[in-house]
């Protein structure tokens, strides 16, 4: 079992057990175990559990639809694409069957925390834009603010005194994310309406200066909903793999 060749390389011979090794002295055996741990756990998943059959009349066109959009319709051209691929139909068949149980598998494991776990994740989900003044003596940012609160325009004191490359576009920062703001700020643009400035606020040695610009609040839907899927299944996946007893056996 062991001298069957994994790989021929210039007519020469690598075993499997070799090439396991090239991979530890990489430093990537690792993440190539964890993939091949990732797929047993689908697979077992997908091939055990009774939640998941998928109409057949919902594969078949599936795979219409995926023939006409990349232009397979052809016969003889879909059988050279296939063999581009590596593929024969049937094993072609049997990925589009994984891929409709594998999305059925993550939506039932999502759904019932979704909604928590976005109510949990909305601080670093929710954005604000922001522009800045930022100078390096807290008297001229206090003399600044006061500048402001008597009518200056924000964007001209920021394109004469602030000291970040951001200056040139009056300041603005465009969307960040809440979690992202150091406590202080975030504390205090929460008090705020758009187009008020708060600070001074000392960050990092230099002092500044913000005006709110817009809330962007985040919604449950579209990518960020995908999103939030993507990080709940891979918990649910590594909780699994937690549980895997794993014995690595690398013969000489």
């Amino acid at each position: 079992m062991e001298s069957t060749s994994f790989l021929i390389v210039d007519d020469q011979p690598i075993t499997l057990s070799q090439a396991l090794k090239y991979l530890q002295t990489s430093g990537k055996l690792q993440p190539f175990i964890l993939e091949i741990l990732r797929q047993r756990i689908l697979e077992t998943e997908l091939n055990t559990r009774e939640d998941l059959e998928i109409n057949p009349g919902v594969i078949e066109q599936a795979i219409i639809d995926f023939r006409l959009q990349q232009q397979l319709t052809d016969p003889n051209i879909f059988q050279e694409w296939l063999i581009n691929n590596g593929l024969d139909y049937p094993t072609f068949h049997q990925q589009v069957v994984f891929n409709f149980k594998l999305e059925k598998l993550r939506n039932i494991i999502t759904e019932p925390r979704i909604q928590e776990y976005f109510i949990e994740q909305k601080i670093f989900l929710d954005r604000v834009v922001l522009s800045r003044i930022v100078v390096k003596e807290q008297e001229l940012a206090e003399e600044l603010k006061s500048q402001i609160l008597e009518g200056a325009r924000f964007e001209q004191l920021a394109q004469e005194y602030s000291v970040t490359d951001d200056r040139i576009v009056n300041g603005m920062m465009g969307p960040i994310s809440r979690g992202q703001l150091p406590d202080a700020l975030r504390a205090l643009i929460e008090l705020v309406n758009p187009g008020e400035v708060v600070g001074p606020i000392e960050i990092d040695g230099w002092y500044c200066l913000f005006r709110v610009e817009q809330f962007i609040p985040a919604s449950l839907e579209g990518a960020v909903k995908q999103e939030l899927e993507n990080q709940l299944f891979e918990q649910w996946l590594g909780e699994k793999m937690q549980k895997l007893n794993i014995k690595l056996q690398v013969n000489s």
